[in-house]
């Protein structure tokens, strides 16, 4: 398996792969929607130069922060096609983007999903930080990860994410 940035010719498998590991169109859509914003983080995995599955990062920002000046990406979506569920590859999407944030300059990064899943990664609830989602969602599933030691410490408030995440019903 090789993960590697996304290419132009990769869309519409990416759109598949969304659209299959969800089991609607929802994500595939809001990719499409979020491509071309700037600092976006587009990875895909390949199985025999097959696109199988795909982790997208895109820019959030907080309210009531001192942070400005620096970059916090939210984590999703995440998809692997359900043949290749199981395997680790999504894992290693999530270790590769995460190595990737960094890289770019990204100081921190917020994601919604399973709280066991993603402690393995180090997110840690977002309280503990002093932060909250804009949206509800169940104890714990918000989490933050520091990506730069004290990226956080003079942040509070509420995340926010693109606007295109609550325009692509």
């Amino acid at each position: 398996m090789i993960i590697r940035a996304e290419h132009p010719a990769d869309i519409a498998s990416i759109y598949q792969v969304n659209a299959i590991a969800f089991g609607r169109e929802h994500e595939a859509k809001l990719v499409d929607r979020l491509r071309g914003v700037p600092h976006t983080l587009s990875l895909v995995a390949v199985v025999e130069d097959a696109i199988v599955g795909h982790i997208f990062f895109s820019p959030v920002t907080l309210e009531e922060s001192n942070a400005d000046r620096q970059l916090f990406l939210g984590l999703g979506p995440v998809a692997v096609q359900p043949a290749h569920q199981r395997q680790g590859i999504g894992t290693q999407l999530i270790r590769q983007g995460i190595e990737q944030c960094r890289q770019i300059g990204s100081t921190a990064v917020a994601v919604l999903g399973d709280p066991q899943f993603y402690a393995r990664f180090g997110f840690i609830p977002a309280e503990e930080k002093a932060l909250r989602c804009e949206y509800i969602v169940p104890e714990g599933a918000f989490r933050v990860l520091e990506l730069e030691p004290g990226a956080l410490q003079n942040c509070r408030g509420l995340v926010r994410y693109r606007p295109e995440f609550a325009d692509c019903e």
